[in-house]
């Protein structure tokens, strides 16, 4: 289904809605790639406020689709996943207008990273679990991400987060600096519209400016350095430990859905 896209107060409002808790998988990247090519041709003037559905923001990858790539053996496979997951996030990332997550619920692993993708996060005050826990599922972060992640929440925060694979509440995640604002439930989409609206139309070129100027770092450094690192993955992915990690998980995941 693709994602629906509504002017609210002149501002584009997508709303993610791929599957129930918005996992990520090929149909999901396909949706963002969808969602931005018509944001690109139909509103491309507007700032966009980026948001889920319910209670959940978004859940990260989609394990049972990704697990049995990393255990497929195949290198090539593992190589696809990771070069559309990472377009996904550049897509957003790089968008020149004014991004606003409006995390309505749980962020979790890539979920959170999407929210952290854009240049603002507001957060509803809800009982939610948000971090990045790649690591103790036996994923390891791709250099890319840490890239934007340290961008987003600074080194020590990136460091903590991505090492720690910790999920925490919305009062530690507010403090480790994960948002920039926590509202109502009923408040979320007007200060996520307030934020994207900051700056307004006619300053598009000048925020778009500034925002590839401060990019610029980041960018350099995915371009011209994480190549090399990342080409590490599909063995990393593959690793025995890493796989039997990614198994503990699965079984978790089975067991809860009994």
């Amino acid at each position: 289904m693709a994602w629906n896209i509504e002017v609210v107060d002149g501002c584009a409002v997508v709303r993610m809605n791929t599957n129930k808790v918005n996992v990520q998988n090929d149909q999901f990247f396909a949706d963002l790639h969808q969602a931005f090519d018509r944001l690109e041709r139909e509103f491309n003037e507007l700032p966009v406020v980026l948001t889920g559905q319910g209670d959940t923001f978004s859940a990260g990858i989609d394990f049972q689709y990704s697990f049995e790539i990393f255990g497929s053996g195949s290198h090539d496979k593992v190589r696809d996943w990771y070069r559309k997951y990472r377009e996904t996030n550049l897509r957003i990332f790089q968008y020149p207008r004014p991004t606003v997550a409006a995390v309505n619920g749980h962020a979790i692993a890539g979920g959170l990273i999407t929210a952290l993708d854009c240049d603002f996060r507001v957060a509803a005050r809800k009982n939610a679990k948000f971090g990045l826990n790649e690591v103790p599922i036996g994923i390891p972060m791709p250099a890319a991400y840490v890239e934007i992640i340290k961008y987003a929440l600074g080194d020590q925060v990136g460091a903590l987060t991505t090492l720690r694979g910790e999920l925490y509440g919305l009062e530690q995640a507010d403090k480790l600096g994960f948002f920039h604002e926590v509202v109502e439930p009923e408040q979320l989409l007007a200060t996520a519209i307030r934020y994207a609206r900051s700056i307004t139309p006619d300053c598009n070129t000048a925020y778009a400016m500034s925002k590839k100027a401060l990019h610029d770092s980041v960018m350099r450094q995915i371009e011209e350095r994480t190549v090399a690192l990342d080409a590490q993955l599909p063995a990393g992915m593959s690793d025995a430990g890493n796989r039997r990690a990614q198994d503990r998980r699965r079984q978790e995941i089975m067991h809860k859905r009994r």
